[in-house]
């Protein structure tokens, strides 16, 4: 046996077991984003029950309050004018003041107790937050060096004629996944993590907001913290909805594409996305459906983010032969002739449609919007 043979034999040893250990840590992981996910969505209902019940006691303490100051006064008469008032109603007077000054403290003791809880779970909930991004992100990595270690490494091991061809083709793999560790960094600093401190710095202020300004204004203060949260849990699905659409292996290519530029346009207010589709809507061989669903991804998220259009035309066809996409905005376009520094997105979209053995072309001038056709070849 050839020395070659027996390299690529130790190799693939080696990869299998890195693929067991990579699979048994996702699990590991996945099974503890599980776990936070639950404990967050019960303890952000006791949460929800607590902030209720502090509204509630501190309306009770504020009318006892009110008690304990007529008390009070009432108290002040009978002291004043002592020979004007019975044995019994002064004993009655100096009964009833002690008994609501009674109530009120304990009242406030409740207060006091409720606020800690409710300070508590605020924290405890940031951190499961934080750990359920963690989890996600980590998920979301682990799943791209499996995706090397089960196809292109095995491939790679095949057909690699030297150690320098393999050195080379892993300090590749390295950069591509130092790349995507960046942008999803970047847009978990930009997106949830600035949105979650927001939701801090809000929260913070709900209490202000009661004491100056009532309940009524601290409701509402509640009411905005609320969509903060909701809009960062927005995002950290859409960042985990990025990394690789569970839809797209249950559902397909087409209802999956349906549904995610229906959540853009959901999220985009003010943007229209008409979505065709012609064809047999049969599944594609998974590498086509994630490649073909990416193209189509980034082909939007560039009109979304640079055209300023308000309405984007997503043309799918399926024919026997071959699939082709036409993705055209009605926005700003561009000088086609003018490179963009770090142009990552339609370098990115190049390169995956080569690998397809496809063909890639855009359209555009300035004032004109942009036209992305993509035709994949399936008979390959």
């Amino acid at each position: 046996m050839s020395e070659n043979k027996i390299g690529e034999k130790a190799l693939d040893s080696i990869i299998g077991e890195m693929i067991d250990t990579v699979t048994n840590s996702k699990d590991e992981i996945f099974e503890i984003g599980e776990q936070s996910r639950t404990e967050f969505e019960q303890l952000n209902t006791e949460l929800k029950e607590t902030k209720t019940q502090v509204v509630e006691i501190i309306d009770e303490g504020d009318k006892l309050e009110r008690q304990v100051r007529f008390s009070r006064m009432r108290l002040s008469e009978v002291s004043k004018h002592f020979d004007k008032y019975s044995e019994d109603q002064i004993r009655e007077v100096y009964e009833q003041t002690h008994q609501l000054q009674m109530q009120l403290s304990v009242k406030r003791e409740q207060e006091k107790q409720l606020r800690e809880k409710r300070d508590d779970l605020e924290q405890r909930l940031r951190r499961l937050e934080e750990t359920v991004e963690r989890a996600e992100a980590l998920s979301g990595k682990i799943s791209v060096v499996l995706n090397y270690l089960n196809k292109d490494f095995r491939q790679v091991s095949e057909t690699l004629e030297d150690a320098r061809e393999k050195q080379a083709f892993g300090l590749q793999i390295i950069e591509a996944q130092e790349e995507e560790r960046r942008r999803l960094s970047r847009e978990i600093h930009d997106g949830p993590a600035q949105m979650l401190a927001n939701v801090m710095l809000r929260s913070e202020l709900v209490d202000r907001t009661f004491r100056e300004r009532g309940v009524d204004e601290a409701i509402k203060e509640i009411k905005d913290v609320r969509k903060m949260v909701r809009s960062a849990l927005y995002e950290v699905r859409r960042i985990i909805y990025d990394l690789r659409p569970m839809a797209l292996d249950d559902l397909g290519l087409v209802p999956t594409l349906k549904k995610y530029l229906t959540t853009i346009e959901e999220y985009n207010a003010d943007l229209e996305i008409q979505f065709t589709s012609h064809g047999e809507e049969k599944r594609l061989d998974s590498k086509y459906e994630v490649a073909l669903f990416r193209l189509v991804q980034e082909a939007t998220q560039n009109a979304v983010k640079h055209s300023e259009a308000k309405l984007i035309h997503v043309n799918f066809e399926l024919t026997r032969n071959a699939v082709n996409i036409v993705v055209k905005d009605h926005g700003k376009g561009f000088d086609t002739s003018q490179k963009k520094e770090k142009s990552f997105g339609l370098v990115g979209m190049k390169e995956r449609v080569e690998m397809l053995e496809g063909e890639l072309s855009i359209d555009s001038d300035i004032g004109q919007g942009t036209v992305i056709m993509i035709q994949v070849p399936l008979n390959k």
